[in-house]
Order: C-alpha cells, then structure tokens, then sequence
C-alpha cells in the first residue's frame, strides 16, 4: 500500500476513533507496530477476560497482529506512522493510554490536551537509564516495573533531577511469561535427541557499534557457517530499518546457503526455542534467550550501547552490564569463536528460578497483575 491510501486509510482510523461513545473508548493500547505485539498481547487478552470495559487497540502498522484480533469488546484502528498519529495523540480523549513507547511528550507525539492517564509498560528487561534517551519516562504518569532494577532506577531518576513521583506497578514481564510458557509446552512434546548440528541465533541490538551495523556480523556468520554451524540472523527491526543495506550484503552471500537462515520479524519464536546459543551485543532479547530457555550467550565486546550520556547521573550498574557473567561469556573478537562456543555450550546457568525472581516480578501471572490493577486503580 503506498503513503497516500495509507494515510487516507489512517485519517479514517482516526475520526472512526474520535466518534466513538465514551464509554467504548476507556481504555486505549498503542503499539507502535507488530513488533510490539508480543508485549502487548498478554496484557490486552486479560484484561478483556478480566473486565467488562471497552477497549481499543491502536497501531501504527498495518501488519500488527492486534489489529486482526476479533471481540466483541475490542475495537481496532490503524493512525500511520506521521501527520495523522501525531493529531491523534495531541487529541486523544480516552481515561487511560497503555503503551510500550518512551519519551512520550519530547518528540512529535505530545500528551493529549485532555485528561489521559498514561501507563508505561516495558519491551525489555535492560536498565532505563542507559539504552532509552534521558527523560525517556518523564511524561508517564505510572510506570510498569518489570523487576526491582526498573524500581530502583525510576527512584532514582526522580530524586537525581526532582520530578514529581509517578505511580509504580511491581508487575513482571508478560513476553517472559509467554516464553517460559511456550518453552514448556515444547520441552514436553519433543523429546531430547541430540542434533548433529548447533544452531546458533545472532540477535543484536542496532546502533552504529551494534554487530550488524559495525560489519562485525558479516565476518562472523562466514566464520560460523565456515565451521559447519546452523546459523540464524533475527535483526533488529530499527536495523532492518535504517541498516538495510548491511543486511542485504549478508543475504546475498549466503542466501543459496541451506545452513543460513534470516528471520525478518522478531514477533515469531521459533528461532529461539531451535536454538542451542545466542550471539548478541547489549541486546535485551539476550536477558529473554537465558532466562526462558536456560540457554547461554555469548555478548560480543563491543561498545556498549549508551543513548542516554547523562547515565552516569544514576549511579546503579545497568542490568546488562551485571547480568553478563551470570548468563554466558564474553568474547573479545581475539580468541577462536569455536572455543568460546564449545565453552558456552558446556555452561549452565546457576540457580536459573533463583535469578529469574530477583530480575522479575510476579513470574507466570503478570498479565493476571495488570489487568487486576487497572480495574482497581484507574478505571
């Protein structure tokens, strides 16, 4: 669909939303697209089952899993990703907007002129004050916290810069639980039959230092398959985005290369249930990888990815940066690849259920906290 019907199709989105009655537009999802789907998902499901309210799902995409999902008390728009979205914010009149979006109110898309209570919900489990810009979270009024580091760092922004306190909910991390859960389902239908070949899943951040991007992949994914590895590429979808080009040079090299395989869409799971290691960079999927499947990483040194240089401001280790050495290895780019795979092969990850409680909250029923809450508190 070119720009002008999808615009034209996200004006209708729009008025058709604006026009609603009242009472079916008090609670309002906005994905940014289908990539966030899996966030969203949990949250959006329980809370139909859980209350009688009308709920409204809003996206940016066209492709969105959520805008296809059928109840007889949810409605689906789609708004576009430009002039359209950023009226529909400015505008928006519902109680309560449920979103996985930060820095809310620094860019084009402003809080509403009306009366809206906004709700943070996390799409990863890294620290908020290194990888999100500064004053990512400012203009939310609650923020959900996926485990004690998110609390900790949202005090602590608050009391380094005075900002007023906003509503904190202890409440886990729904695209966890849809792991661990699909994990389990797989673990007691297949049974364990050692494969002759190790699949290994690169899954990096984006950035200009990120593995993608710095050429780095390319160099590794000729050593792996060179080794007689299975290898598969998930990208991230900002890389895919803004780094096409260096994506489509690895493709081109390998894409007659039955051992290659590139995931587009990092909405699927199967590539990280197939998968016996991770490659990643600072990549908060690595924390999902380890604590879902018990499986290890290897991070790769490279730069660590900061996008906010005020950082230093909070004086707490990021998760990423503590919670390697715990989850896998470190390579320096300097040792053989194969020796640090056959190293990460033979690690496992201590006291798994132990670590998993201390990062997050409510393991196995966060979408049940959410939807508890919102009931209680906000509608």
């Amino acid at each position: 669909m070119n720009r002008i019907l999808e615009e034209i199709k996200a004006i209708s989105g729009a008025i058709e939303f604006h026009y609603l009655p009242k009472q079916e537009r008090q609670i309002t999802f906005y994905s940014e697209g289908k990539s966030y789907w899996p966030h969203l998902e949990g949250l959006l499901k329980t809370t139909l089952r859980k209350t009688d309210k009308f709920i409204c799902y809003v996206s940016s995409t066209l492709d969105d899993p959520g805008i296809k999902i059928e109840h007889p008390r949810l409605k689906t728009f789609f708004i576009g990703n430009f002039l359209v979205r950023n009226y529909f914010f400015q505008n928006l009149k519902t109680d309560v907007m449920v979103t996985t979006m930060p820095d809310l109110h620094r860019y084009q898309l402003k809080r509403s002129c009306h009366n809206v209570h906004y709700i943070y919900v996390q799409h990863s489990l890294v620290s908020l004050h290194t990888i999100y810009r500064h004053g990512a979270f400012d203009h939310y009024d609650t923020i959900c916290a996926a485990g004690p580091h998110h609390v900790n760092e949202i005090k602590a922004i608050e009391k380094k810069y005075a900002l007023t306190k906003k509503n904190i909910i202890k409440l886990g991390y729904s695209r966890l639980d849809s792991l661990i859960k699909m994990s389990n389902k797989i673990s007691e239908n297949n049974s364990q039959q050692e494969k002759t070949c190790k699949k290994i899943l690169i899954a990096p951040s984006w950035g200009r230092e990120s593995i993608i991007e710095s050429g780095l992949c390319k160099k590794l994914t000729e050593k792996l398959l060179c080794l007689g590895y299975d290898v598969i590429l998930r990208p991230h979808p900002q890389t895919i985005k803004f780094a096409k080009n260096k994506i489509e040079d690895i493709l081109n090299q390998h894409k007659n290369n039955s051992h290659f395989t590139f995931e587009e869409s990092v909405v699927g799971e199967e590539s990280l249930h197939q998968s016996d290691i991770m490659i990643s960079d600072w990549s908060g999927v690595a924390l999902e990888f380890a604590f879902a499947f018990n499986k290890p990483v290897i991070f790769c040194e490279v730069q660590q990815k900061i996008n906010n240089p005020n950082y230093l401001d909070i004086q707490i280790e990021p998760i990423e940066v503590s919670i390697r050495d715990k989850i896998g290895l470190i390579w320096d780019g300097l040792s053989p690849i194969e020796d640090i795979i056959e190293l990460c092969l033979k690690k496992k990850i201590n006291n798994l259920s132990t670590l998993r409680e201390n990062y997050c909250f409510n393991q196995g029923f966060s979408d049940e906290v959410f939807a508890d809450t919102l009931k209680e508190k906000f509608l």
